[in-house]
């Protein structure tokens, strides 16, 4: 069911609801890792906990690594003009919208994958 979403955490109850929450996980550590950036998902973490999970590890590169966030986005497939007509504002609230675009895009690749693999 791909829907519009108004937040993270709905979009990864609707993973959990449609029994593809670790095809997410893996998809989201497949992705990270293809833009050479560690990130480590405990197949049984919580919602809450991956949220703010990417939400730190989004943070951390803007503010730390920019070559890096922009490559991640780039292997992630997210259109720079999605980033780039995000309201102004400090860069926690930016990380936060970003980790959202990310986790759609990520949710998009999952379900074309399940619905179009079966």
């Amino acid at each position: 069911m791909l829907s519009k979403f108004n937040n993270s955490l709905e979009l990864l109850e609707v993973a959990q609801k449609e029994q593809l929450y670790q095809n997410l996980l893996v998809q989201l550590e497949k992705d990270f890792g293809l833009a050479n950036i560690s990130l480590k998902i405990h197949k049984d973490i919580a919602p809450s906990e991956l949220k703010s999970l990417l939400h730190e590890k989004i943070y951390v590169l803007m503010v730390e690594k920019f070559s890096e966030y922009l490559n991640l986005l780039y292997v992630v497939d997210i259109p720079e003009e999605a980033v780039r007509n995000m309201p102004l504002s400090d860069v926690v609230d930016l990380s936060a919208e970003v980790s959202f675009l990310l986790l759609k895009r990520e949710w998009q690749k999952v379900w074309y994958k399940h619905k179009y693999n079966t």
